[in-house]
């Protein structure tokens, strides 16, 4: 029996590793994409062939063109197909600096990653899901993983604002595109997350969850994205594409 294939950026540790590890309870074959070497993630790895998960490591960049197209080639010759994708890579500027100091190196940065590598590994592998034999209900899925600074303004990190705010477009634009193809396209809207990258600003966001800005008073865990992935990857959504959901402990709402 064919099993589906996922492939998983940034899926060495925090929110893609979550990602990771849950499709591969769910049955799919992963491919784990990351700039790290292998070995450096080996205990991150090690659980995953405790688990009985089929998967490969891919080191690779996806904001470098030639590593993006090696990352799908290689995934193809493991394991002959792509169901799944899911955009999950990104980065926060090296550095928060208010917006009339940013520099074009850091937007350059963030955004050739956040969105222009998102666009592009989504194109290389879209192009595979459509020669590949429809073995499934859907043809295929992307999952991209945004953040709620896609509506948020944050004036220290305006790139990574912009950046997200594009992943939005490109879940609305891929949709668009190939809804027609049998291929789904979504996005999850992460808030606080309990990661590496919002490690760096514990203290403000404890005091914010702590002052009731969070309906549900607290850090959101990797675990509860990779949950709404599980669900947007099967096949419970089959007449909706180019939305959103949050993840963020109802962060979203508005309140008086």
């Amino acid at each position: 029996m064919v099993r589906k294939t996922a492939l998983v950026t940034g899926a060495s540790r925090g929110i893609g590793f979550a990602i990771a590890k849950r499709l591969g309870k769910d049955g799919f074959r992963v491919a784990l994409v990351a700039t790290g070497d292998k070995e450096k993630n080996k205990a991150n790895l090690d659980i995953l062939t405790k688990e009985g998960i089929d998967w490969i490591y891919i080191q690779g960049n996806i904001g470098v063109s030639e590593d993006r197209i090696r990352i799908v080639k290689e995934t193809m010759e493991a394991f002959g197909r792509i169901d799944v994708l899911v955009n999950n890579a990104g980065v926060a500027p090296l550095k928060r600096a208010d917006l009339l100091e940013m520099s074009e190196e850091s937007f350059d940065r963030v955004i050739g990653i956040n969105t222009k590598g998102n666009m592009f590994l989504t194109q290389a592998v879209v192009k595979e899901m459509l020669k590949q034999e429809k073995l499934f209900t859907k043809r295929g899925t992307i999952i991209n993983i945004s953040s709620c600074s896609a509506e948020v303004s944050s004036t220290s990190r305006g790139e990574y604002c912009v950046s997200k705010a594009g992943v939005s477009m490109l879940t609305k634009l891929y949709a668009d595109r190939l809804a027609g193809e049998g291929i789904f396209v979504h996005e999850i809207r992460p808030g606080v997350i309990a990661t590496d990258m919002t490690s760096v600003v514990t203290a403000k966001y404890d005091k914010l969850i702590q002052d009731g800005v969070f309906p549900i008073a607290r850090w959101g865990l990797p675990d509860d994205i990779a949950s709404a992935v599980s669900a947007f990857a099967d096949d419970h959504f089959l007449y909706t594409t180019g939305n959103y959901i949050d993840v963020d402990g109802g962060f979203h709402i508005k309140r008086l």
